[in-house]
């Protein structure tokens, strides 16, 4: 069979990539080179090396329960969601994901066997080319992850705590591991750079790093003064703070310096645990820019595959009717509202970019005089993918006409009312505001609970004090505060006691 020709000239129809649901890897290539054309001719993306998996429905199970890594250690709580996913699934309850894909090089894009041969070409455009720029290119994966050596840090930290569980017993390190989970949330750098960038070295430094690890320990010996020599008060605090680096919010990280009762090898499984919360942490602060984006990505590939005959209507309608469920924006008084959909949100936004620059109002040259009309909205939209995160990335180029179309207005909610008050709507005054505060939610450093270690005493009781700080006068909830408590007094070896002040 003569394979179809490729021709941008939208006058001389070419023959489909394929037509029918079914698929096969011949059918696979074909329409991913023709994709990959597009992508990089036409979008001119910056792109890791694609690599694309089918995987069965179990597979994809496997995965979700797994946090979508392709290699990871065991741990019962992966087989714990596993359960509970499939049994959903299998009721009819919910569905599962089209694609994963992976933040690594190559990109490793997960698309499920059961797909039609359409909804394969929606999730290699949408992950193996959206998604994979975006993770090329943002500022926070550059700096904060490592794609070329994710991969063998997860087959060195599988491997790593399966010795762990020959040498100390497997319940040990799961309950290791059990306490490691629990404080995951606040094992991140948020500010500053971690100490050990490149995951692909952590494997060859292992010994170096314990033997550091263990003169950490060992600052107990190291300041041990006599009791006569030993001076009490403020400058004494001031420089033990100094020398233990306190304040310090990263939970784990300290404790795997300076916790009195952990083994070396105990100190590297709290290392793997926050290195892969650190390594997740970019994705949290970019949901909506980075699922925008590789929404933005696959609408306009397909398009233009369309509009050249490489897909046929039916293909084209399958594809748009999935589309639009992923983007569709529930009303507040839906069932299924949550809030803003990050779809929608982000292919709106992304959307409303290229509109600016290609026909924009008065208002948006008003509002956006440096790319309203400049026509090159590639150039554009590359540049905000590259250097903003979600809540910059609202502050910068929300616009008015899209406050208007999702109707957005600010709610007020201080404790001493009885009622909410609707402060402002989407209206010349109310524009600034609502996007100010619409921005904020996405801030996750607002979000996270602001808890920081900031005294301990090696030399006295050991007693380890935490502080919690207060936004918007929110205290924890009780009964997961002393579970984590007691995760974090299980790591510590002695007391540990949490202060709440307000913000």
């Amino acid at each position: 069979m003569t394979e179809p020709t490729y021709r941008a000239d939208t006058t001389h129809r070419t023959k489909p990539l394929f037509d029918g649901a079914d698929w096969d890897f011949d059918t696979l290539h074909r329409t991913y080179d023709a994709i990959e054309k597009i992508a990089l001719e036409d979008l001119r993306l910056d792109l890791y090396p694609r690599q694309i998996e089918i995987i069965s429905t179990e597979q994809m199970l496997d995965a979700y329960s797994s946090i979508g890594m392709p290699l990871m250690y065991h741990h019962w709580s992966f087989g714990k969601h596993f359960l509970r996913e499939e049994r959903l699934y299998r009721q009819g309850a919910q569905g599962l994901a089209y694609e994963i894909v992976i933040n690594s090089s190559p990109c490793i894009a997960y698309c499920l066997e059961d797909n039609s041969m359409a909804m394969q070409a929606l999730v290699i455009a949408h992950a193996a080319f959206g998604h994979n720029h975006f993770f090329k290119n943002n500022h926070l994966f550059q700096q904060w992850t490592d794609p070329e050596g994710i991969i063998d840090y997860l087959d060195y930290a599988r491997k790593y705590i399966t010795r762990c569980e020959e040498r100390y017993g497997f319940e040990e390190i799961e309950h290791i591991l059990d306490a490691a989970h629990a404080l995951m949330s606040s094992a991140i750098f948020r500010y500053r750079r971690p100490p050990s960038p490149s995951l692909r070295q952590e494997s060859q430094r292992l010994q170096e790093r314990q033997e550091q690890e263990e003169r950490n320990v060992n600052y107990l010996w190291d300041s041990l003064q006599p009791p006569e020599t030993i001076q009490r008060g403020h400058q004494d605090l001031r420089k033990r703070k100094q020398k233990l680096g306190l304040p310090e919010e990263n939970l784990l990280y300290f404790l795997e310096r300076y916790s009195p009762v952990l083994k070396s090898g105990q100190r590297e499984l709290l290392r793997i645990v926050r290195n892969l919360a650190q390594y997740f942490y970019p994705q949290r602060q970019t949901k909506m820019m980075n699922e925008g984006c590789a929404c933005f990505v696959h609408y306009h590939i397909l398009n233009a595959l369309h509009k050249k005959g490489l897909l046929n209507d039916g293909a084209m309608l399958e594809i748009l009717h999935s589309h639009t469920n992923v983007i569709m924006q529930p009303d507040y008084d839906d069932p299924r509202f949550s809030g803003i959909n990050p779809y929608a949100l982000g292919f709106s936004m992304m959307q409303d970019i290229k509109r600016i620059c290609l026909d924009p109002s008065d208002e948006d040259r008003a509002w956006f005089p440096e790319f309203a009309g400049v026509q090159d909205w590639r150039t554009v939209l590359k540049d905000a993918w590259a250097n903003y995160r979600d809540e910059s990335f609202i502050q910068q180029f929300l616009s008015p006409t899209l406050m208007r179309h999702f109707r957005m207005f600010a709610l007020s909610d201080h404790e001493k009312d009885r009622f909410y008050q609707v402060s402002h709507i989407h209206n010349q005054s109310g524009f600034e505001e609502i996007r100010e505060m619409l921005a904020r939610s996405y801030d996750v450093s607002v979000a996270d609970p602001d808890i920081k270690i900031i005294d301990v005493d090696l030399l006295g009781d050991r007693r380890l004090k935490l502080q919690y700080t207060k936004r918007n006068g929110i205290p924890l909830d009780s009964k997961t505060r002393d579970m984590t408590l007691l995760h974090l007094q299980r790591l510590w070896g002695y007391e540990v006691v949490l202060d709440e002040i307000v913000s």
